[in-house]
């Protein structure tokens, strides 16, 4: 994708624009153009050097938000600076492009209007990245930045049309040709609650035009919908517009049943187009209402954040009953909290969420349960003789009948096997599920008046617990495998860290100038990672977890567990 580069906040104490340019180009591996570079820098930035137009352009002393600037010839050192910084460009340029090289060559006269247009050509080829400075906050450079943008990067009409599909055969393709007099065809990729307009659907316009009234289809819903309003957003200004044309972003007010990425066409016009990606979610946090009152809100407003950002995720754990929510790191969680406070008022506290531990069983052993009550009338009776043992890892429970002879009758069997079962969800050592356990039933009793099917359950839970005292139970952990991308700089602090949280490096290998290191670490010491991981790398690092399989807790972790889990 062809871009410019901004190198912000050069008011800031510390700032080096050349540095940052050397380390576009030696770290990212950019063929970087200086294009506009700052005068001054920290409480001394004055302006900026107009490379290609070898000027100088001064923001005004008496306007601090860089509102107003004037434009004046060089002078004094900026000389020599604009003209090594012009001989770069002029060499970068004649080196890509065909047109200015042969100006170049045969010593042309190459004007600013034809230097532009061969930086345009180069950027939007991916050939060159022009790099700018500047302080967004004092609005110190930004005038210029956008003349950039109009000058260098691609209008609609600069790159190829985008493809779409029909929806009902995905192997046909079908272009979008950049134009207002096609077909109306346009992505919706934000969606906003607005309290003053409501549910607005930000989307652009791949082709055709939209004009307020019409009617829009969503291949999606195979549902049509009227468009109430458009709405032209620039930063807090609400605009009302006509129309929209091919190549503009806008939003309309009106749509319901819309989500992120949904294509937007003219009725009968069947296409979809690709809808954009989203990284999956690296960290989560469990939340709950501060009182019941909140109960109701925090579940509504939780959706609607939902529905806006595709990165923020909410799902209840089904076997901890928490509200989980998850995001692109914490400062993206706590931007959705205070977002519950401040837009929904629903207050909400916050942790870690619960880690999903197994419990298991080391060695075979025998269980025997018996239910005897007798208090007047019909009374309880049931006995089970059972043996358990470990079973292959990932095969879960598995039961064998082995009662000979009509000890336990036949009725009574599915009773029996139901308390196996009941007894597999709770364990022993901190009331986690119990998983892979083979359980053989060998012999027990009954009462011709007594026994029941309810009573015979009751028996085979209280032998399954037996067994599970006598064969050892342990408790497991869930291992993630993690995968760290990380610059070569950073390897050995990246591995040192995984170390210190338990974790085992499996392999590492080399990618260009980039080491991934693959390691098993325990999900309870990677909450918080996303945040410590581009801490130790200067945030040049990233990783991606998936769940792999589950380990016994070390010994010295099991009581901090057990405690926690019965607090």
């Amino acid at each position: 994708m062809p871009r410019i580069v901004f190198v912000n906040k050069m008011d800031r104490t510390g700032a080096d624009f050349n540095r940052v340019f050397h380390e576009v180009k030696e770290k990212l591996g950019a063929s970087a153009i200086r294009i506009l570079i700052p005068i001054g820098a920290e409480d001394q930035l004055i302006g900026q050097i107009d490379v290609v137009n070898q000027k100088a352009v001064y923001f005004s002393d008496d306007d601090t938000l860089g509102s107003t600037y004037t434009v004046k010839d060089l002078a004094g050192d900026l000389i020599d600076i604009a003209r090594e910084a012009y001989d770069e460009l002029m060499h970068a340029v004649a080196d890509v492009d065909d047109a200015i090289a042969d100006k170049f060559v045969h010593e042309q006269v190459i004007s600013p209007t034809d230097l532009k247009q061969g930086i345009r050509r180069a950027t939007i080829a991916n050939k060159l990245i022009p790099v700018t400075g500047g302080s967004a906050y004092k609005n110190k450079g930004i005038q210029y930045l956008l003349d950039a943008v109009l000058d260098y990067l691609p209008s609609p009409l600069d790159i190829p049309p985008a493809i779409g599909m029909d929806p009902d055969h995905e192997e046909s393709k079908i272009e979008i040709i950049t134009s207002d007099h096609e077909k109306f065809v346009a992505l919706a990729f934000k969606l906003w609650a607005d309290k003053y307009v409501g549910k607005l659907v930000f989307f652009r316009v791949y082709s055709g035009a939209i004009q307020k009234g019409d009617t829009v289809y969503n291949p999606r819903t195979r549902r049509s919908e009227r468009v109430g309003r458009l709405i032209q957003i620039q930063a807090n200004e609400h605009k009302d517009i006509d129309a929209c044309y091919a190549g503009d972003i806008a939003a309309m007010v009106g749509l319901k049943n819309v989500t992120t990425g949904d294509t937007l066409s003219a009725e009968k016009h069947d296409v979809v187009l690709e809808p954009p990606t989203f990284p999956e979610p690296v960290i989560s946090m469990a939340v709950e209402p501060k009182t019941k009152q909140d109960q109701e809100k925090l579940a509504l407003a939780l959706k609607r954040l939902s529905e806006e950002d595709p990165t923020f995720m909410v799902r209840t754990d089904e076997e901890t009953g928490q509200t989980i929510i998850s995001g692109m790191g914490e400062l993206h969680l706590e931007i959705i909290v205070d977002r519950l406070r401040r837009e929904f008022k629903v207050s909400a506290n916050t942790g870690a969420p619960q880690i999903a531990y197994r419990e298991t069983i080391t060695r075979a052993a025998d269980g025997e349960g018996k239910l005897v009550k007798q208090s007047g009338g019909r009374g309880q009776y049931g006995h089970v003789i059972l043996s358990i043992k470990p079973n292959e890892k990932g095969k879960g429970l598995t039961i064998e009948n082995k009662v000979v002879g009509g000890a336990i009758p036949k009725e009574y069997i599915n009773a029996v096997c139901k308390g196996i079962t009941e007894s597999m969800t709770n364990g022993i050592i901190a009331g986690y599920p119990v998983i892979d356990v083979h359980v053989e039933i060998l012999d027990g009793s009954y009462h011709d008046v007594d026994s029941n099917e309810n009573a015979f359950t009751m028996a085979a839970i209280f032998a399954m617990k037996d067994g599970f005292k006598k064969a050892k139970s342990v408790l497991l952990e869930p291992i993630m495998a993690v995968e760290v991308s990380t610059p070569d700089d950073y390897q050995g602090d990246v591995m040192g860290d995984l170390s210190r949280r338990r974790g085992q490096i499996q392999n590492t290998e080399s990618k260009g100038n980039l080491s991934i290191v693959h390691a098993n670490v325990p999900l309870k010491e990677m909450f918080g990672y996303s945040t410590a991981v581009r801490t130790l790398s200067s945030g040049r690092a990233s990783y991606a977890m998936t769940p792999s399989h589950f380990e016994q807790v070390p010994s010295n972790i099991v009581e901090e567990i057990v405690s926690d889990h019965f607090w």
